[in-house]
């Protein structure tokens, strides 16, 4: 059965920086801190997780729109805990209060807005598609 989406729901998830997380990994050589992609991806994957007993079978929903502050760094190791707040609900159009810390501190603030999908399967049938295009 699923739960109704209503606003305050909340979802964290916990990770620590691992190598395949810092800059260095993303191209910035030698930076052995949380990078912004995969502090991106973690944001976006605490999201999903929040609204996931909320969809029904097919379903799915997809990112639209980010707007993140990376308030400062988090060494390899230091584990980051993730946070995603559903603070509105405007028909399938879903925001989110997202944050990050790390063990001493906020390392990022912002809003995240992802849309449900009804069908995910034509969702996906529609993008390869394009690939047949040209």
């Amino acid at each position: 059965m699923e739960e109704t989406l209503a606003v305050g729901r909340i979802h964290q998830i916990e990770k620590r920086v691992s190598p395949e997380l810092t800059a260095d990994h993303f191209g910035n050589t030698g930076v052995q801190v949380f990078a912004t992609p995969a502090l991106v991806a973690l944001l976006e994957e605490t999201a999903i997780g929040c609204i996931a007993a909320g969809l029904t079978e097919g379903q799915g929903s997809v990112g639209t729109r980010i707007d993140l502050q990376h308030l400062a760094a988090t060494p390899l190791g230091m584990k980051v805990e993730d946070r995603a707040e559903l603070t509105e609900v405007d028909g399938r159009r879903l925001v989110f209060k997202v944050e990050a810390r790390d063990e001493q501190e906020l390392i990022a603030t912002g809003s995240h807005e992802r849309f449900i999908v009804n069908s995910m399967e034509k969702f996906l049938a529609r993008a390869a598609d394009k690939a047949k295009v040209g």
